[in-house]
């Protein structure tokens, strides 16, 4: 493996990138459907001698083609698999109609080899989002199949050279260079903190350099693509404000509450960024900063270029007195707390586990139950109790809604809490997040540590 010592040695700061969209183009077919085909290429990650890696990605790219639209916009995606097995796509973070959500196996059935599917649907929030592969995640986007979604307010509120899009990924990588293939679905992932990698990259560069021009105002979009990575930053080193989480924004921009910020795998931030000097993202939970994006700063500039506030998006405010409450028990995993694990309808007991690989469970069930966690009526008002009774960090991901996080570790928390569709919740830790259920369909709530969902973390609901 290439260790990190290794890494931080080998690798410089060679890709210059312009700011501005799109990352790649997309093509529209006559019918208006953009074409999006997920298939197998050969694609070097590493520096030009290493060897070439087996990726599968959307377009011949990494990542896939940024689709870009506006508010209120329809979006048709017409997806060609030329993979080797069944594939489908979720628009993270989008509250479309439920089948269009993409969830093998729950909203459609998986796109075989050689068939196609169109998606169609209505964005309602402008934001930061990006689309992924939701049969087998944990294989097929760490083989690479994810891009960047961006829904435009109805008046932009940053010209297309102040908007920068920054997908970031970590690999796993050999020794040769090569993406660690053989290793995908290794039960010591599954069973402990997921799939981690040793080579970081930016919308698929290593270390890449962007121009700005001194005090311009930018907003940065960042998108945490990895399987099970927390990327750790502290954007108040170069002045950066938050601008929005989860593409919802915040009513002003603001300082980070606490630092470092953590992105949790799946999580987005927008950053204002109006930069004085050079400056770098770095990646902070090693021994020491690692820089993996670096922005040079341009001579200052006559003419600032204005932007807008970011309006915020139409989602309902739960009604807290009059919610439905409901519990989830997370258990398994190494060192964690076992219970009896059901499974397909049976008892997991002694080989169970690490022949079907269902290590971890939500109220001692292990993946998707035939019948729904809990029902409930359109409108209605919900709180999630989420109680994490394992020795390891998870990030949770609710499907179709957005939700607010109301209460941690039993202490209530102030008003005005972000909008999120993800959360992080440590070791031993609670939580309670409340949401209208709104949205009417199955709706998915697991974790977005891939492996940790592979290997048990998923449950639905279902808005009726």
């Amino acid at each position: 493996m290439i260790s990190r010592r290794s890494f931080l040695a080998t690798t410089a700061a060679a890709t210059t990138a312009i700011a501005g969209h799109p990352l790649f183009s997309v093509a529209h077919a006559d019918d208006g459907f953009l074409e999006i085909t997920a298939g197998p290429t050969s694609k070097k990650l590493y520096h030009e001698d290493a060897k070439a890696s087996d990726l599968w990605l959307y377009n011949g790219n990494t990542p896939g083609p940024e689709i870009r639209v506006t508010v209120g916009e329809r979006v048709k995606v017409r997806l060609t698999n030329n993979l080797e097995e069944p594939t489908s796509i979720h628009w993270h973070g989008i509250r479309i109609a439920n089948a269009m959500d993409g969830v093998s196996g729950l909203t459609q059935e998986p796109v075989q080899p050689g068939e196609t599917f169109e998606y169609d649907f209505v964005v309602p929030d402008a934001g930061t989002y990006w689309y992924h592969a939701h049969n087998k995640s944990w294989s097929q986007v760490a083989r690479g199949l994810y891009g960047p979604l961006i829904v435009d307010e109805a008046t932009p509120a940053f010209d297309p050279e102040h908007d920068l899009t920054l997908v970031i990924d970590d690999w796993r990588l050999q020794t040769d260079g090569s993406l660690d293939v053989a290793s995908l679905g290794h039960l010591m992932d599954w069973s402990h903190g997921g799939r981690f990698g040793n080579y970081l990259t930016v919308n698929g560069k290593s270390r890449p350099n962007f121009e700005l021009k001194e005090g311009q105002a930018y907003r940065l979009r960042l998108i945490n693509a990895a399987n099970a990575r927390i990327f750790s930053i502290a954007p108040e080193s170069f002045g950066a404000l938050v601008l929005a989480y989860d593409g919802q924004p915040l009513p002003k921009p603001e300082k980070p509450a606490y630092s470092p910020l953590l992105l949790s795998p799946a999580q987005r931030m927008d950053l204002l960024v109006t930069p004085e000097r050079d400056f770098a993202f770095e990646e902070l939970s090693g021994d020491t900063p690692y820089p993996f994006a670096f922005f040079k700063v341009q001579g200052r500039q006559d003419t600032k270029k204005a932007f807008l506030p970011l309006l915020p998006n139409p989602i309902p405010e739960p009604d807290l007195t009059n919610a439905k409450t409901y519990t989830i028990d997370m258990t398994g995993g190494a060192m964690g707390r076992m219970v009896e694990t059901v499974y397909n309808g049976k008892v997991l007991t002694g080989e169970d586990f690490p022949r079907t690989g269902q290590l971890w469970a939500f109220n001692g069930v292990a993946n998707l139950a035939e019948d729904p966690f809990f029902k409930i009526k359109r409108g209605a008002s919900v709180i999630l109790e989420v109680l994490n009774d394992t020795s390891f960090l998870h990030a949770m991901h609710i499907h179709g809604h957005h939700f607010r996080v109301i209460e941690r570790e039993g202490a209530t928390i102030d008003d005005g809490q972000p909008w999120r569709d993800t959360f992080a919740i440590g070791p031993s830790q609670s939580a309670r997040i409340a949401f209208v259920a709104d949205n009417p369909g199955k709706w998915l709530f697991h974790c977005h540590m891939l492996e940790h969902a592979a290997a048990g973390m998923n449950t639905w609901f279902e808005v009726v």
